[in-house]
């Protein structure tokens, strides 16, 4: 498969890096200044783009867009990030786009989508949007570009096996925002709000301090349930008596416990 992309930042070229991992040959046409995530972790972004063919033009120009028709020409996939109005100046999108290329499969990632894909955004903001932020810290991942560029890769594929089922190129867009209104689900489900089955309710699925640090523990089976209370002598599983217990040894105990008792409990790694 031959995927000609557009996108800067990190949900394309990391979608684009999965593809690459499954075998697709990647050219990815970059503004003549480049891309920006070059700058902000210039190491990731050379393990994103390792193996893809990189070229900066200039799309204003005539001879910069005939390039571009050049390589789309030879493509069966074309992954685009920027604004459909962006687009549509450059006569990339839509009924233009597949009158030059019919067989041409067009995933288009937006912030947000009909009929605010114009509207800006950022990772932070979504989840904003969606509850998934607790100020005033700041989320540990990129959760929406991270879960978009997932997204953006399923919509490829289902593209491609349109195409080839019906002989003819079609377009899908991914919206980051709805990436992360799927992550929020278990919270709108109630599973994890403070105090839920999953969001400290629950003895047996939580986090506890050692000696000397954290552990997760995650023992939501009720067989899993058992085999905890049984090998610390417990005949139930109530937070004080799990957190007083694991508060005697260092987290490396607790990890070589959990492997000899085959049980889902790691360390959290100190940040």
């Amino acid at each position: 498969m031959r995927v000609v992309t557009m996108a800067l930042n990190l949900p394309g070229p990391a979608a684009c890096a999965r593809l690459r991992e499954w075998g697709a040959a990647i050219v990815k046409v970059e503004p003549p200044a480049g891309d920006p995530f070059a700058a902000f972790s210039p190491g990731w972004y050379s393990q994103l783009h390792a193996g893809s063919e990189v070229h900066r033009v200039d799309l204003k120009s005539a001879e910069g867009i005939e390039r571009m028709h050049g390589w789309l020409a030879r493509a069966d996939v074309f992954i685009t990030a920027q604004r459909p109005s962006a687009l549509d100046r450059l006569g990339l999108r839509g009924t233009a786009l597949h009158a030059r290329h019919p067989r041409l499969c067009h995933a288009l990632l937006t912030g947000h989508p009909e009929p605010d894909t114009e509207e800006p955004g950022h990772d932070l903001t979504y989840l904003a949007e969606c509850g998934l932020l607790t100020p005033p810290a700041m989320p540990p991942t990129l959760f929406a570009d991270m879960a978009g560029a997932e997204r953006l890769v399923s919509a490829v594929l289902a593209l491609v096996r349109a195409r080839d089922r019906e002989g003819r190129g079609s377009s899908l867009t991914v919206a980051l925002s709805q990436a992360a209104a799927w992550l929020a689900l278990p919270r709108e489900h109630g599973l994890t709000h403070r105090g839920a089955l999953l969001g400290g309710g629950y003895a047996g699925y939580n986090l506890y301090a050692t000696k000397d640090g954290w552990i997760a523990l995650a023992a939501l089976e009720p067989h899993f349930a058992q085999r905890v209370a049984a090998a610390l002598g417990m005949k139930e599983l109530t937070r004080e008596m799990l957190a007083a217990a694991f508060a005697r040894e260092p987290s490396s105990h607790w990890a070589s416990w959990s492997r000899e008792h085959d049980l889902p409990l790691v360390p959290v790694p100190s940040s």
